[in-house]
């Protein structure tokens, strides 16, 4: 077994509403250090004083990534794609280990792959 913490689908279908919140303040979090402005003006700036108030807010951005993150693996739920809202919840499945797959926007906990597999192998569970 790779994980210790396995979800039914109740369970998992349960954390959605907090995943939801969770997953859009990670994209804005994301996105800040992604913005190509922020990154210009902290490369024009690093040189003299560390970056300055651009310099703190791409740090302030990437400690809320960390931070944000941290909040969902504790949950026990894995990330996989930030910006689709792609998440995996391990369980068993038929005896065997697999993953529960929801993605940002969809109705439910309605899929399901081998641990292996990846969103391709994604597998209706009903």
């Amino acid at each position: 077994m790779i994980h210790d913490r396995h979800f039914t689908r109740a369970e998992a279908q349960a954390l959605l509403p907090a995943l939801e919140t969770l997953l859009g303040e990670l994209r804005t979090a994301k996105d800040s250090l992604t913005d190509e402005e922020a990154h210009r003006a902290l490369s024009e700036a690093a040189g003299g004083n560390g970056g300055g108030a651009e310099g703190r807010r791409v740090g302030q951005a990437f400690l809320r990534v960390r931070e944000l993150l941290g909040t969902i693996q504790e949950m026990g739920v894995v990330v996989r794609d930030i910006d689709s809202g792609l998440v995996d919840f391990p369980a068993m499945l038929e005896g065997r280990e697999v993953y529960l797959c929801w993605r940002s926007g969809e109705q439910g906990v309605d899929h399901w792959h081998d641990l292996e597999a990846g969103f391709g192998g994604r597998v209706p569970l009903d």
